[in-house]
């Protein structure tokens, strides 16, 4: 491990606190030391791949990044390394179809469900109001079960949420998009069914009525397969250079870091 405060050395040529430090800025971690450990191994691979652009006489050309600017001059001779010494096949269309067919859940639209709500606002940690926002939800509730056809005017008149002005219509709601016991009381519900029971949240005690729902539909293998074979190939080359790195790190000299040469992973 690098610790902060020690010079490292790549070959003989040193990579100093100061680099290492500036580095640190680009490597959010849950500590210091973890954050200087991903700089110094940043730094330390960069300077192996320039040692080895120098070692094959490798030229920059005139690079352009993904912006379409120019690249430094180091940072275009590792792109021209990188392209001339790592080599990766190209995604097919059997190889797509192949993740596709094992993985057809990712290329699913999701579900999507009509909702409306009311809203008795209330703090979990106040025991007292939440307790008085439940009874007050369930006397919604049974008015509804009655009136089912009351639930804008009632939205208009209790609910806490700005959705009282369209009577308590929220739209459609799709996975992931509120918090989780609203989401799974309302997915839970058949179309246009009233969800017997208040529903807790950190916002408060909700009433919740399903509307229309939509049900999720298969994405044809035709939409998605450029978007596949563009995934596979992008991982494919991050496996390769992380390959690369590890055999060029097993055959250096590295004083000040550890790290897991050709012999094991190396994770960048």
């Amino acid at each position: 491990m690098a610790e902060g405060g020690d010079a490292v050395r790549v070959n003989g040529r040193e990579i100093s606190t100061a680099a290492i430090a500036a580095e640190a800025q680009n490597h959010p971690a849950p500590n210091a030391e973890a954050a200087w450990q991903a700089a110094a191994e940043a730094l330390v691979m960069r300077q192996l791949l320039l040692d080895e652009a120098d070692r094959l006489g490798v030229s920059p050309g005139e690079l352009a990044g993904e912006d379409g600017r120019l690249l430094a001059d180091e940072d275009a001779r590792i792109e021209a390394l990188l392209e001339r010494e790592v080599k990766t096949p190209q995604a097919d269309e059997a190889t797509a179809r192949r993740y596709y067919e094992q993985h057809k859940a990712r290329f699913a639209s999701p579900p999507l469900v009509e909702a409306e709500h009311i809203l008795f606002a209330a703090s979990p940690d106040d025991k007292f109001a939440y307790g008085l926002a439940t009874g007050d939800a369930r006397g919604v509730i049974r008015k509804l079960q009655n009136d089912p056809a009351s639930f804008a005017d009632l939205a208009r008149e209790h609910s806490a949420c700005p959705s009282k002005e369209q009577g308590g219509n929220l739209g459609q709601i799709g996975p992931g998009q509120t918090v989780a016991p609203f989401e799974e009381a309302l997915f839970a519900l058949a179309e246009g069914a009233l969800c017997p029971d208040p529903v807790k949240t950190r916002f408060g005690v909700h009433v919740i009525r399903a509307g229309r729902r939509l049900e999720g539909r298969q994405l044809p293998f035709e939409l998605v397969e450029d978007k596949i074979a563009a995934y596979l190939e992008e991982a494919s080359w991050r496996r390769a250079v992380a390959q690369y790195l590890a055999i060029l790190a097993g055959q250096a000299e590295i004083i000040g870091l550890d790290l897991v040469t050709a012999d094991g992973p190396l994770v960048q």
